[in-house]
């Protein structure tokens, strides 16, 4: 299942190149057009670059709700579950698959980034520690993504389920700071999940100040993950029961 989940991955080129294209033509936007008026303390490029990750993951992830969506109802799965496989084999490899996506996606935003004058002061360690991190969110979204699919009556339907992942990163300390939004939206940026990963990734690469963030973006992450896993599978087995 993980093979044919790469193969289709991989044969699908507009989601992969959207998933690349998108996200450096926001890196370029906010860059090149938005960043000279946008006071961050630091250079904009490295403050922008975290959020920039992690709206790569959110893009890559989301168009895994489509795929499985596809599955559900164009009865793959029902001709799937005749084959003597683990009954959630298919999410399984759809997630694998959206990891190797992202993989591919996050390395040539980090390549451009770099030729866009990111410089990031973090060390081997610190690379290791965000690459883990991402690596966890991209799982746990993907988990997430792949219950929205099953629960979808179409692949239009699945991405509009799905269009909140790709929202929510607007909504953190991605692009601005916190402090400069109005006061009835602050506390939404800084107390939702995906604020304590990009700052925790943002603390590591460019040394800002960590405070709670690492403990809050592992918690947030893992306690993503489990719920997601759980309904996914729940959702599938009940779907697929009928």
């Amino acid at each position: 299942m993980i093979d044919r989940s790469v193969r289709l991955a991989r044969r699908n080129a507009d989601t992969v190149f959207a998933s690349i294209l998108l996200p450096l033509l926001m890196m370029a936007l906010f860059v090149y057009v938005f960043g000279g008026a946008i006071d961050t303390g630091t250079e904009y490029v490295n403050y922008v670059v975290p959020g920039i990750l992690l709206l790569t993951t959110g893009y890559g992830a989301a168009s895994t709700a489509m795929v499985v969506a596809d599955d559900m109802n164009s009865g793959m799965i029902d001709r799937l579950r005749s084959l003597p496989i683990h009954s959630f084999a298919v999410l399984t490899g759809h997630v694998v698959a959206s990891v190797a996506r992202n993989a591919t996606a996050t390395t040539i935003v980090i390549l451009a980034s770099l030729a866009m004058g990111f410089r990031p002061a973090g060390g081997v360690l610190d690379w290791l520690a965000a690459i883990g991190l991402l690596l966890l969110y991209v799982v746990a979204l993907s988990w997430l993504a792949a219950g929205l699919g099953v629960v979808a009556k179409t692949v239009e339907s699945a991405s509009t389920l799905s269009f909140f992942m790709l929202f929510l990163p607007y909504l953190s300390s991605a692009f601005v700071r916190p402090e400069s939004m109005p006061a009835w939206l602050r506390p939404i940026s800084e107390h939702q999940p995906i604020t304590p990963v990009i700052e925790t990734v943002r603390s590591l690469l460019i040394g800002t100040p960590m405070e709670n963030n690492g403990r809050l973006a592992l918690a947030w992450c893992c306690g993503l993950l489990l719920i997601s896993i759980v309904l996914a599978t729940s959702l599938y087995r009940r779907r697929t029961s009928r």
